[in-house]
């Protein structure tokens, strides 16, 4: 049975096109949303870290998701081809070339070691997560050296750290003036003795 094709069977066509049209388009708008939101993270990061996740359920996925925001590290899935596009001309461009298969990146904002304790800590117990590379401060850094980024001071241990290091000088200089005092008096002393 044939269908006669007249103007119903164009607006039908022509319908069929426009509906395309407007998922594609909007569905190329919504990539465009995500490379803007992944852009705009990674242009404030002082570090960034990639990590394969293949093999984790929803609930080891929300364990770590929950500990990255303990430790004010931002969390993003995002394709690799968005990805690339979004790190492109940032400090985070550095990642780029290990992003491939199903990879996770976690980006600190204020902290270079944060993302590096997030990704180490989980992998503690969770052996499925791989760390593919890290960068700081626009630095690429291998997975190897995990433990070695991981351990850097936070923002408030390495200021504790360099008040130490200018009290230094001054608490020396203070004992030393206070034992010149003390040596008098041992000697004042030491001469009142042998005289009586």
């Amino acid at each position: 049975m044939k269908i006669p094709c007249g103007e119903s069977c164009n607006f039908i066509a022509f319908f069929f096109i426009t509906v395309q049209e407007r998922l594609m388009a909007l569905n190329l708008e919504a990539k465009k949303a995500v490379v803007e939101q992944v852009n705009a993270v990674a242009m404030s990061a002082v570090s960034v870290g990639a990590a394969e996740y293949r093999g984790l359920n929803v609930e080891q996925m929300t364990n770590l998701r929950n500990s990255a925001m303990e430790a004010d590290v931002s969390l993003r899935v995002v394709k690799n081809t968005l990805a690339k596009r979004a790190l492109a001309e940032t400090g985070c461009e550095c990642i780029t070339p290990v992003l491939s298969g199903p990879v996770i990146l976690g980006f600190s904002q204020e902290d270079p070691g944060a993302v590096a304790r997030v990704f180490r800590d989980f992998i503690k117990e969770n052996k499925d997560l791989v760390v593919k590379g890290l960068g700081v401060s626009g630095e690429f850094v291998d997975a190897d050296q995990l433990k070695r980024i991981a351990s850097l001071p936070t923002k408030d241990q390495a200021i504790s750290m360099l008040m130490a290091l200018m009290l230094a000088p001054t608490e020396k200089l203070v004992r030393t003036m206070n034992e010149v005092p003390t040596k008098l008096t041992r000697v004042v002393a030491a001469v009142r003795d042998q005289k009586q």
